[in-house]
């Protein structure tokens, strides 16, 4: 069992620094949407990071509920 929690808690981080990433690469995408004059497509792209951020607030609460 000590090595399926180990791989739970390895695979949920790995998930939430990928999601991050991704994350920090749609920003960067918005940010040039923005700057070519794409507002709603830079408005639509930071609304999908912002769920993308609660959902790793999400990850994280889990991850801190696996190592009590």
């Amino acid at each position: 069992m000590e090595s399926e929690l180990t791989r739970l808690d390895t695979l949920l981080d790995y998930t939430l620094e990928h999601n991050k990433e991704h994350a920090d690469d749609l920003r960067n995408l918005a940010q040039k949407a923005n700057e070519l004059g794409k507002i709603a497509v830079h408005d639509d792209v930071m609304q999908s990071v912002e769920h993308m951020d609660r959902a790793n607030e999400i990850l994280e609460n889990a991850l801190k509920k696996l190592k009590l």
